[in-house]
């Protein structure tokens, strides 16, 4: 810790250098490949379907269908998805490292950064980063607006568990849910609105799909299913919408157990038949886009659409590091810095 300055240094003579007394931001989201390959898909597939609060099913039983089956099919699928949408990195590493940049100097003396929980830069590695440069109290962002035991869940516990070999470990705090929090409803009001009055058609629909959950997580009591729906339903209402005119499903579905429903692909699929033509989606689960927003809706889904006889598809942009996206997380991690930084 450096002196004061114009004071003397209050250590003793031979004293190691310490530091402490700062802050640190630790953004975090789910996590992507390191290219758009096949063995690195095999690597993060691993990681991340290896983890038990995502596949809620005995090692014993899972890692055999895993190993054998699940990573011998699903990676060179999954790596020609990611190269429709590669950038110069994953969108969705790409879009956090921005929020972390444009949320640099929002906290005096508050350090920011961003990791992933599967992949790089991991979680581990981001906090000793924090740790060795004088952070003692850091906040765990998961950036996940609705709670999951998967999502919210494993970032809050991986990032527990990461600290645990540290002989001075950090105050910690973890960043709520902000399913309902009126800046992250108003921030994707405007986000819609700004959306569909760009679009050079009118929706007839405008479908709010979130990430799929298996329907097994809602009766364990996981609040994710009812987070989703007052999301929509407080968006909805700042839109001024009636009802009927934003519509909540569910994607991303995996295996054949049932999950959430109603599923957002064959949601497309029945309002096309039912003669509705023009539709925009939205994914207001997601804070950055990604994977599941830039192929599986983007790409997939409007093929999909327009297969069933839909006309015009518009996919809606995430919030990522808009102007009001970047205020939304400024006031809401704010509120979780209280005490620690001044509030202004």
């Amino acid at each position: 810790m450096a002196a004061a300055e114009g004071r003397a240094d209050p250590r003793p003579a031979g004293h190691p250098p310490v530091a402490i007394g700062k802050v640190g931001v630790l953004l975090i989201n789910l996590g992507s490949p390191d290219a758009p390959t096949k063995s690195a898909v095999r690597r993060y597939l691993l990681d991340f379907l290896s983890d038990k609060r995502v596949v809620e099913i005995p090692a014993f039983i899972w890692q055999p269908i895993l190993r054998g089956l699940v990573l011998t099919v699903r990676p060179r699928k999954t790596a020609a998805n990611y190269a429709r949408i590669w950038q110069e990195d994953s969108p969705l590493r790409l879009n956090t490292r921005r929020q972390a940049e444009a949320l640099a100097d929002a906290w005096p003396g508050v350090t920011v950064d961003f990791a992933m929980r599967y992949g790089n830069p991991s979680i581990p590695s981001r906090l000793e980063a924090m740790h060795a440069a004088g952070c003692d109290r850091i906040l765990l962002a998961p950036l996940y607006p609705q709670y999951s035991s998967a999502t919210t869940g494993t970032a809050i516990e991986h990032g527990w568990n990461s600290l645990d070999h540290m002989r001075w470990i950090p105050a910690t705090r973890t960043l709520p849910s902000y399913h309902d929090h009126p800046a992250h409803i108003a921030a994707l009001a405007a986000s819609v609105r700004e959306g569909v009055a760009a679009l050079d058609f009118e929706p007839e629909a405008v479908l709010a799909s979130f990430h799929g959950m298996p329907k097994r997580t809602l009766e364990l009591g996981d609040p994710y299913h009812c987070h989703c729906s007052k999301t929509a339903r407080l968006l909805r209402e700042a839109l001024g919408w009636p009802e009927g005119r934003l519509r909540l499903c569910f994607q991303s579905r995996f295996g054949r157990a049932e999950w959430l429903q109603p599923y957002t692909e064959p949601t497309l699929e029945a309002l096309a038949k039912e003669g509705i033509r023009k539709v925009a989606v939205v994914c207001p689960s997601f804070s950055v886009d990604c994977l599941e927003t830039l192929e599986e809706i983007a790409i997939g889904a409007k093929e999909i659409f327009e297969h069933a006889g839909g006309t015009h598809f518009a996919y809606l942009p995430c919030l990522n590091d808009s102007a009001q996206g970047i205020e939304m997380l400024r006031c809401i991690i704010g509120e979780s810095l209280a005490g620690w930084v001044p509030q202004g």
